[in-house]
């Protein structure tokens, strides 16, 4: 049972802060929305912080999960394309507020913060990602080929949470096959 109180404040603070912003979100609204007791959440968080990294992991893993899956499982040339229409059904999700990770790096400037380490460990993965698949197809350059499908993936999100959701991820994904088949992918 006290995995699911966790659960409840994880997920309830998630939403919250995604929705409302990490510092404008206090305790106190995540326990009234969660129905958590105060004594529950620090029984398993020692501090604010600590319940922003445990929202945003829970955020990381399944779509670290998913990417794996599609890595494992389909050519590497459509393991990329099905990071952007993953993107492209993030965006049009009816509570699309752009990239939790960018959200959250935009409100702690310290690079050492535990936070803002967390997002930008997530970047990281997905830069990753799109240079194993690369490599798997034989690119040049798959660093510098990655990190220019990261551009037009993050501008995607950029965009669409300024403009509102359209088709943003599916140009995107346009711009990233031309760049590829540019390269001969």
């Amino acid at each position: 049972m006290a995995s699911s109180k966790r659960d409840q404040l994880v997920n309830t603070a998630l939403a919250l802060f995604y929705r409302e912003g990490f510092h404008a979100t206090g305790i106190d609204r995540i326990l009234a929305e969660s129905g958590v007791a105060k004594m529950t959440l620090y029984n398993h968080f020692k501090s604010k912080d600590e319940l922003i990294v445990a929202a945003l992991e829970s955020r990381f893993a399944p779509a670290a999960q998913r990417m794996a899956w599609a890595f494992e499982h389909l050519p590497p040339r459509e393991a990329i394309g099905k990071v952007f229409e993953g993107l492209d059904a993030l965006i049009r999700g009816e509570d699309f507020c752009g990239c939790a990770f960018i959200n959250a790096a935009a409100e702690f400037h310290d690079r050492d913060h535990p936070v803002r380490r967390l997002s930008a460990s997530y970047k990281a993965a997905t830069l990753r990602y799109f240079r194993d698949a690369l490599e798997r197809l034989g690119a040049q350059d798959p660093e510098k080929l990655a990190r220019q499908l990261q551009y037009l993936m993050e501008g995607a999100i950029s965009m669409a949470h300024i403009q509102g959701p359209a088709g943003q991820a599916l140009e995107a994904w346009d711009a990233a096959d031309q760049l590829m088949l540019s390269q001969g992918l």
